[in-house]
């Protein structure tokens, strides 16, 4: 694929709303209306900075973007691995159709956040998230991650998600409790193939992006898949929005992390989704030993689907999601 061409693919699609304002006229007997008016201005203007997007500027000077769409329960969305925001594009809008509070946050060194040198981290990444729920007074909330997202919702409700902050919580095609083989975890994966990921990222980031969404992620590898180009390019774009340090520093993160602990600690209803054909994140070595260590857990696992289900497959993912939350 040349430059010219995959930008010619990619299309942002951007809904603005316009506002118009009316000018009162100076007549006497409309002087207190448009004086009324006036003095209203303001607080609509407050009200609207509160919601859209922006940035959390975190302890070490960090900013951090979010998204923040609508009213009502708050839904927590956090993405995988090295992607942004955007990935929850779907979900964000469907489940403002339904009545929620949507917000969506680009980790540090991914998408619009800062391409951080320091922090990549789980515990900095929980306490970057507990930064942007305690800007915008999220209470009562649902946090849904997926892949790395998912491991970032295990430590951040562990660790932040008590006195009414957290309602429940969404695992999908997630990481914990960990990824890498060990003593401890012999049926994990071999660090040589997370070796094998930081060298493809310093040999040819971009390549080895659009290799990962055109193959494994989605499922377009397998016979027969029905490949979305738009998908594909939609996962490069946002991967090579971040920073290749940050990305770099996040294998180990994602894959090397202990999220054990973390998930014995949890006392919200958790729903762990995974893809039956998930070939990034083994379902043996994950959700099914993730689902045993929480206290209100509850696996669906989904045949056939991939790592990238909630993108490939929304109508499937976004009802379960929906019941989910209004049990």
């Amino acid at each position: 694929m040349t430059e010219s061409s995959s930008q010619a693919s990619r299309r942002n699609f951007i809904t603005a709303g316009i506002g118009v304002a009316a000018a009162a006229a100076a007549l006497p007997a409309m002087q207190a209306q448009a004086q009324t008016a006036q003095a209203a201005r303001p607080a609509a203007a407050a009200s609207k900075s509160r919601q859209g997007d922006g940035f959390v500027t975190v302890k070490d000077g960090t900013r951090i973007y979010y998204k923040d769409w609508g009213s009502g329960q708050p839904i927590v969305f956090h993405h995988g691995w090295p992607l942004s925001a955007d990935d929850w594009d779907n979900q964000m809008l469907f489940f403002q159709l339904q009545g929620y509070r949507v917000i969506a946050h680009d980790r540090r060194g991914h998408g619009r956040s800062s391409q951080t040198a320091t922090g990549n981290d789980m515990d900095t990444y929980a306490a970057d998230v507990a930064a942007v729920a305690a800007h915008l007074n999220l209470r009562n909330a649902i946090h849904v991650g997926h892949s790395t997202g998912g491991g970032e919702v295990a430590r951040y409700v562990a660790q932040y998600g008590g006195g009414g902050r957290v309602a429940k919580a969404v695992l999908i095609g997630a990481v914990p409790p960990v990824m890498v083989k060990s003593d401890r975890n012999p049926g994990g994966v071999p660090l040589e193939v997370f070796d094998g990921f930081r060298t493809a990222l310093i040999a040819n980031r971009a390549q080895f992006f659009l290799d990962i969404a055109s193959g494994p992620f989605y499922g377009f590898n397998r016979p027969g898949a029905k490949v979305s180009q738009g998908l594909i390019d939609n996962w490069w774009r946002q991967g090579m929005m971040g920073g290749a340090k940050a990305h770099y520093d996040c294998i180990k993160a994602f894959s090397e992390t202990d999220f054990t602990d973390d998930l014995k600690k949890i006392a919200v209803p958790t729903l762990v989704m995974h893809g039956g054909d998930d070939q990034l994140v083994n379902i043996a070595n994950t959700a099914e030993l993730a689902v045993k260590l929480l206290k209100k857990g509850t696996l669906k696992v989904y045949p056939g689907l991939s790592h990238g289900m909630a993108s490939t497959h929304p109508e499937v993912i976004n009802p379960d999601l929906l019941a989910f939350f209004k049990a």
